[in-house]
């Protein structure tokens, strides 16, 4: 009986996209080339679009990159977004379709990037930061936001599900306020006053978390409580770095001369630069305050180190003359006449406890104790 040769598997034919998640990643490629540089939040790239006018808005979730274009309408406004950066190939086609420049989508699946805007006059590109805070773990987790602004679209890109524009989104479906009526460039204000408020979200939890850790520092400091006070210190840090380029990003859009901004959209955007400039001075001083609570916390520790050795020393100053009486009537000399004295013992402990009232008398006139 002849045995069959196994088949040798083909070897997969190289492809354009990596899907790496270090910045290592895209060493020696060339620019424009799509590499995910971050962790992978969502198990697959979900697509949806919400299409919208003054009298009407269609939403749904796309399973073909290629139905966005049936949303597409000169008199609507088409928000278009995607949750998972994980999958280049999907963000490559709806670069494709709204001819996106490479540089930019490159920019999208790096989630390490710096807050930044740039003006490629048919639209705008913006990188934000958004900062999450989870009260069952007591973290703050940072994700990326994206945005891709033009003439009657708006494309978001997002890490994963889970966003603050829940309201912006019922507000277009039930027609309420403003949102239907007015352009693309409104809807954009919109995400982005939406996740600036998230960090007013983020600092009132880091507030509480502060005066609680306050109140322990004064009653009761502990290494537990240096280690919190560690982490606040490094949340405040990447809060500060992450709305600090915001401000400049913001900044550029609200004092800016782009066709896509109309001047009385410049209003809402000034006022979203107001709370980004609010938000910095918030963390500047909740800072301070922890770099003080750094010294408040030294300066627990040394106080109850002191009175711990306070107490140590009282002790041990009461036994030294006790120490001398033992020691002075331990001697074995025949010749001491306390020795046979029948009230020798009593005198010995009404000696002992007149030196160590003396003493306790003298130290709580003195105030020591």
């Amino acid at each position: 009986m002849r045995l069959r040769r196994k088949k040798k598997k083909e070897e997969p034919k190289p492809v354009f996209y990596r899907r790496e998640f270090t910045q290592a990643a895209k060493r020696g490629l060339p620019p424009g080339v799509i590499v995910h540089v971050g962790n992978k939040l969502i198990e697959k790239t979900i697509v949806s679009v919400i299409d919208y006018g003054e009298g009407h808005s269609n939403e749904r979730i796309v399973s073909d990159v290629g139905e966005i274009l049936s949303f597409r309408e000169d008199s609507s406004v088409i928000w278009v977004n995607i949750n998972g950066l994980h999958e280049p190939e999907v963000i490559e086609k709806i670069g494709a379709m709204f001819n996106i420049h490479p540089l930019y989508l490159e920019d999208i699946v790096d989630t390490s990037q710096r807050p930044k805007v740039e003006d490629a006059e048919d639209y705008l590109f913006l990188t934000l930061k958004m900062a999450e805070f989870r009260g069952e773990t007591d973290e703050i987790v940072p994700q990326q936001i994206s945005l891709i602004l033009g003439k009657n679209f708006l494309i978001t890109f997002q890490e994963k599900e889970g966003d603050p524009f829940d309201p912006i989104r019922t507000r277009i479906r039930a027609g309420k306020g403003v949102i239907r009526k007015s352009g693309v460039d409104y809807l954009a204000y919109c995400i982005v006053d939406a996740l600036i408020d998230e960090y007013y979200t983020t600092i009132d939890k880091l507030s509480d978390r502060i005066e609680s850790l306050e109140l322990d520092l004064v009653k009761k400091p502990s290494t537990n409580s240096l280690s919190i006070l560690h982490r606040l210190k490094t949340d405040l840090i990447f809060l500060r770095k992450a709305v600090w380029p915001m401000r400049e990003v913001i900044n550029v859009i609200a004092f800016g001369d782009s066709d896509l901004i109309p001047t009385t959209g410049k209003v809402y955007w000034r006022d979203v630069y107001d709370h980004t400039i609010h938000i910095m001075d918030t963390l500047d001083t909740l800072r301070d305050i922890v770099g003080g609570m750094l010294d408040v916390y030294l300066s627990s520790v040394s106080y109850r180190l002191n009175e711990v050795m306070k107490v140590l020393t009282i002790i041990a100053t009461i036994f030294i003359p006790l120490t001398f009486i033992a020691g002075w009537y331990g001697m074995n000399f025949k010749a001491m006449p306390e020795i046979d004295w029948q009230y020798g013992y009593y005198w010995v402990i009404g000696l002992a406890s007149i030196s160590i009232g003396s003493m306790l008398f003298m130290y709580r006139r003195k105030g020591w104790i």
